[in-house]
């Protein structure tokens, strides 16, 4: 591997490296990289760019590329800001799935994730997941206690259910109070302490099926975070901190 300069950065426990593109690393080098004893660690990585526009990409854990990271553009957000790539505080970033607009603020980062939209509904080992697309794939099941869910066993075994190409990132949420309290077994990584578009897609059954409105607190393992849909649309607020800088490589 070359000598690689990155930038790790979280948004409530979800943690990336980000490095300036074009990156050119293969999906085996991505792995090492968020191997967390032989690499770096990480939840994924992703790589910003700017010419015209800024770009993101993103990639799992495992070196797999992904549609869209919901806390992944949040820390973009702030690091091309920091950088000085976006003179305003509110500009966009271009992903794989289109423009999306995010909002730097002092003490967090609010970005859109977009329309989310209901795809079916199926029922895996008894229990019904709602399936959400929020920019990328996700199963959701509601449940009473998030804490008391064998998360280990049961989200590998839906994120792999034949019925889900490609896979699925899977979501066990309670809905009471106003609030939505989740753990969520991410796609091509595991159990993480927070997915963005897992917050947004749980928060988007709670309005389904609780009548949940206005902006939605959304608790996780790493922090507590807030959804919003606006004419239809979903934002997603919550920090986006830096954790170290280095280089890599050079081998």
């Amino acid at each position: 591997m070359r000598n690689l300069a990155f930038t790790k950065m979280q948004g409530l426990g979800n943690d990336f490296l980000i490095v300036d593109g074009p990156m050119g690393l293969s999906p085996e080098e991505i792995s090492e990289l968020c191997d967390r004893r032989l690499g770096i660690g990480a939840d994924g990585v992703l790589e910003v760019s700017r010419n015209d526009s800024i770009r993101m990409k993103y990639w799992n854990a495992d070196g797999t590329p992904a549609e869209m990271c919901g806390n992944g553009l949040r820390c973009v957000a702030r690091y091309a800001y920091d950088k000085g790539w976006a003179r305003d505080r509110n500009y966009p970033i271009q992903t794989p799935i289109g423009a999306r607009g995010v909002k730097v603020l002092d003490d967090a980062v609010e970005v859109e994730i977009g329309r989310v939209k209901v795809t079916g509904h199926t029922e895996i080992d008894g229990d019904r997941y709602h399936l959400i697309d929020a920019g990328n794939p996700h199963a959701v099941v509601v449940v009473v206690d998030p804490d008391s869910i064998d998360v280990a066993t049961i989200g590998p075994r839906v994120e792999r259910d034949p019925r889900f190409e490609g896979g699925t990132n899977v979501e066990f949420a309670s809905f009471r109070d106003g609030r939505v309290d989740m753990r969520v077994w991410e796609r091509g990584v595991g159990e993480t302490p927070a997915c963005g578009t897992g917050m947004v897609a749980a928060a988007f059954v709670a309005t389904k099926t609780d009548g949940f409105d206005g902006p939605i607190s959304v608790g996780t393992r790493g922090g507590a975070g807030q959804v919003e849909f606006r004419d239809g649309v979903a934002w997603l607020r919550g920090p986006a901190e830096y954790v170290f800088r280095g280089n890599v490589g050079g081998r």
